[in-house]
């Protein structure tokens, strides 16, 4: 079990942390026909919407309550109402997801009691869905926020019902906040292939993966799942619960249709896609398609190849505790060494880690773990490239957010196959950057010159002349 050591910094020296807020607001867009109204101010916004459009590369629909100074300090539940009355007027949604930021908590806001008020003044509005969700910033992490948002949709959208089971072939999933865009659409393919129905809950493969529509422009989400399909989720025969954060939202549905939860922290790996697929097997009466068998069988086969490159490998990582978990699980099955893992957050499974400690902190103390354990590889986002570069370690990006690196928002790491081309990327990584201490020996009679006197040619022309009369 790993001891997780706590922040002792007074402050975040390149900070490793996207905020609950932006995690909520990810949560809402993978609702068809949604948009979020952070509860704060303009530059809260602006800061996280900037994020989103340089990860996904997509104009994303996103609002602000705009408290301002007077505001701030008087109150600003007008803000709130007044700003959902001008959403539904303007934009028709089906469904506004309503975080707070460290701004609105601090100053003692009660979004609840805004929505309630906002009922009562325009009940014209009340085919609009609107989630009212706490997700102060200065507590918690993109994941927390992220969890929240799909516990409180749960909570306020989805009714009591007795009818588990009432659909044998219609599964619910909860779509944890590690899971890209890719690995969401992966999901739902895989699920449809053993003749079920996917509810999956958020969906942000139908709302963020870069699809182009009739529209041009669209100011609420275009796709996702459907807003009705709340009512459906009491129907199932089951929910596939991916991710340790997602486990308060589960038991929150669980408790109000009885429909039965099969956790799963992650989908990376042999082991844990066994699970999965046997799962799928138990639920759907089916046998597993011929082609998972291939697939298995090639990863088996990729395992193999990389674990000569792997195999006591010296891995730094910095991500969220459900990223953190999924490499950890996949990297020490390979014999890898985690000699470095940093979460901007605690969470209970950061214990579960196959390492001696879990640090929570920032960028600077990856850095500094990575340099004195000599790391080989470096597992993070796009905020981790300026310390690779110091370092001079290769970089594999994971995580949110990835602006320098187009299309990582899609990138699949669920799956036999996506665990297979993982397994190559990390060797070919270290392969690629590895320093060959040992220089191979030439005889003096051989024609062949040394690699080590071709690198020097272009920096010191007078030594590589001398090298060539030496041969």
């Amino acid at each position: 079990m790993a001891e997780i050591k706590k922040r002792k910094k007074p402050l975040s020296v390149s900070p490793l942390k996207a905020s609950q807020t932006i995690g909520a607001s990810i949560a809402f867009l993978g609702i068809d026909r949604s948009i979020p109204m952070m509860h704060g101010s303009q530059g809260c916004t602006a800061f996280g919407k900037v994020f989103f459009v340089r990860h996904f590369r997509e104009p994303i629909p996103l609002q602000t309550t705009a408290m301002d100074q007077a505001s701030s300090v008087l109150g600003a539940d007008e803000n709130v109402i007044i700003g959902l009355k001008t959403i539904c007027e303007k934009t028709k949604p089906d469904l506004i997801g309503l975080p707070t930021t460290g701004l609105a908590e601090t100053q003692g806001c009660d979004v609840q009691r805004n929505v309630a008020e906002f009922r009562e003044r325009f009940p014209e509005f009340e085919s609009v869905r609107i989630v009212p969700v706490n997700t102060p910033d200065f507590t918690g992490s993109f994941e927390h926020g992220y969890a929240a948002a799909v516990k409180a949709m749960i909570e306020t959208l989805v009714p009591e019902s007795s009818c588990a089971g009432e659909k044998p072939q219609q599964v619910n999933v909860l779509a944890g906040s590690a899971l890209s865009v890719g690995d969401v659409e992966w999901l739902g393919e895989l699920i449809e292939s053993f003749g079920l129905e996917p509810i999956i809950l958020p969906d942000l493969s139908m709302s963020l993966d870069g699809h182009l529509t009739d529209r041009d422009y669209s100011p609420v989400s275009a796709g996702g799942m459907p807003v009705d399909k709340f009512n459906e989720l009491g129907k199932s025969a089951a929910t596939l619960v991916i991710g340790d954060s997602l486990t308060k939202a589960a038991d929150a549905l669980q408790q109000k249709t009885g429909v039965p939860n099969h956790y799963f922290p992650h989908l990376m790996g042999l082991e844990m896609n066994d699970r999965f697929i046997m799962a799928l097997m138990a639920v759907s009466g089916k046998p597993a398609p011929k082609r998972l068998e291939r697939q298995r069988s090639q990863l088996q086969d990729a395992m193999l190849d990389a674990h000569f490159t792997l195999g006591q490998a010296r891995i730094a990582m910095a991500g969220d505790p459900d990223l953190l978990i999924g490499f950890s699980d996949l990297l020490s099955q390979m014999g890898c060494e985690i000699i470095a893992a940093v979460a901007p957050a605690n969470a209970p499974i950061l214990t579960k880690i196959a390492t001696e400690f879990v640090q929570i902190g920032d960028l600077e103390d990856l850095e500094k773990m990575a340099s004195q354990k000599d790391a080989q590889l470096i597992i993070g986002n796009s905020h981790a490239v300026a310390t690779a570069e110091r370092l001079k370690l290769p970089l594999i990006r994971a995580g949110f957010p990835q602006y320098d690196l187009l299309g990582g928002y899609g990138r699949c790491w669920s799956g036999y196959q996506a665990t297979r081309q993982a397994l190559f990327d990390f060797s070919n990584a270290i392969t690629l950057h590895r320093e060959h201490l040992i220089q191979p020996y030439h005889s003096i009679y051989s024609q062949k010159r040394s690699p080590h006197a071709q690198e020097r040619n272009h920096d010191d022309q007078e030594t590589y002349q001398a090298d060539q009369l030496r041969i």
